[in-house]
């Protein structure tokens, strides 16, 4: 019987692109072979995956799961947009969601995790649906919300099924107060995160970068003005106040009244059902975001496939 050792599994995968445990399982089942493996990984659809591991996948779902007190979002990306209509698809997004609400953000602690009501673990469930659906695919990131007490609420935009969209927002709330009247707030202001994607909950967790370089900005545009050195300062300090407005949760206009600001609704719910109310966490996913997508001539891939 040959020993089937690290360096071994590892050829395996660099040559079929299967996941490790496949590779691993293969090796066992041909003696060590590895020209049988890859042939035994080939019949069960697996070693086809190498092919496509090198294409840019920049579509896909955003998934979100939550339990009260913990939520988790994920971004499961494939090459084309077709694949979110998929029910496997669907299912193997909506599945490693409910992993990442157990297992926390670790990627890898994620996809080395059994899947939910099957065999195997998360990394070679996407092995599988990169086989059987036929594109790239990726895990690309994960994150999760908790509160001792209080609410995580959720919210996907262009959902496509329960949980399942393009856009996945968590939002945490702590509180003592009634959880049914604290979830409802916090998918208003899940929705409203999904409108304006601001860049933090408050003040004091802002960037401070950011707000430097936005000062930077304002302070030369209102120099070019010719205005006095004095004056040029009041306008900086305004404009910075208008962009505080823009960019921090607390700050913006709630989108659900177009009135108060996000602060001023969460007080006004705090007072109603007697206990403070404070946002501790916040995630925006978008898929795709800062993913760089190739841009294709598709007449000219026409024109070669036709030569």
């Amino acid at each position: 019987m040959t020993a089937i050792t690290a360096a071994l599994v590892k050829d395996l995968r660099t040559q079929s692109g299967a996941g490790m445990m496949d590779c691993k399982k293969a090796l066992t089942e041909t003696n060590g072979d590895i020209e049988a493996a890859i042939d035994w990984l080939r019949t069960k659809g697996l070693a086809t995956a190498a092919k496509k591991s090198g294409r840019v996948a920049a579509e896909g779902l955003v998934a979100v799961s939550t339990n009260g007190t913990t939520g988790a979002v994920v971004e499961v990306n494939a090459e084309t947009d077709f694949v979110g209509r998929n029910e496997d698809f669907q299912a193997l997004v909506k599945g490693i969601a409910s992993v990442a609400a157990e297992k926390g953000d670790d990627i890898d602690a994620i996809k080395a995790s059994p899947f939910p009501g099957g065999s195997g673990t998360v990394e070679e469930k996407l092995t599988e649906a990169i086989a059987t659906i036929g594109e790239n695919m990726a895990l690309r990131r994960a994150a999760s919300l908790s509160v001792e007490k209080g609410v995580v609420a959720s919210y996907v935009h262009n959902a496509v099924a329960d949980g399942l969209g393009k856009i996945g927002i968590l939002v945490a709330l702590k509180s003592g107060g009634d959880t049914e009247k604290l979830a409802v707030l916090g998918k208003q202001i899940a929705m409203h995160i999904a409108a304006t994607s601001p860049q933090s909950i408050g003040l004091d967790d802002l960037d401070p970068e950011a707000v430097e370089r936005e000062r930077a900005v304002l302070s030369q545009q209102a120099r070019e003005s010719g205005k006095p050195e004095e004056i040029i300062g009041k306008m900086v300090e305004g404009r910075i106040s208008k962009f505080y407005k823009e960019v921090v949760l607390l700050e913006q206009t709630f989108v659900v009244d177009g009135e108060n600001t996000v602060k001023a609704a969460i007080d006004l719910v705090a007072k109603e059902i007697g206990s403070p109310i404070e946002v501790v966490g916040m995630v925006r996913f978008a898929v795709g975001e800062g993913i760089e997508k190739e841009e294709s001539d598709f007449a000219a891939e026409v024109a070669a496939a036709a030569r």
